[in-house]
């Protein structure tokens, strides 16, 4: 059995983040979008704001829950993507949110999401 990448793992958990997401009525704009050295995973829409989602994924919770693995250092830098993603499209002073996503599947059973809206400003 192949042991998958870390990208790969990444990617599977925006894939399960969007399809949640768009259960509860959401548009995804766009998928980890870069500025500089900083990205953020998923930018969305939920009729409210634009929303930018930091997704984080983990087997279990035996080294801690998903969310405790969202850094300062990350929220940096998905606020400096943010910006540059709102600068670019000329969207600046229009209403925005940091969520989170964290996602538990065991042994591939179902997963199970804990969404944060507003995790951080």
């Amino acid at each position: 059995m192949t042991k998958k990448s870390h990208r790969q793992i990444g990617n599977e958990a925006e894939d399960l983040a969007c399809a949640y997401l768009e259960t509860k009525g959401w548009r995804i704009l766009e998928r980890n979008y870069f500025f500089e050295r900083a990205e953020v995973d998923i930018v969305a829409y939920d009729d409210t704001a634009i929303v930018f989602v930091e997704v984080k994924m983990r087997s279990s919770t035996k080294f801690g829950h998903p969310m405790e693995f969202v850094t300062e250092a990350k929220v940096k830098n998905v606020f400096k993507a943010a910006e540059a993603w709102m600068y670019e499209r000329k969207m600046e002073g229009s209403p925005m949110r940091f969520d989170i996503v964290g996602i538990i599947q065991e042994n591939n059973e179902a997963p199970e999401f804990n969404h944060i809206q507003d995790a951080f400003r």
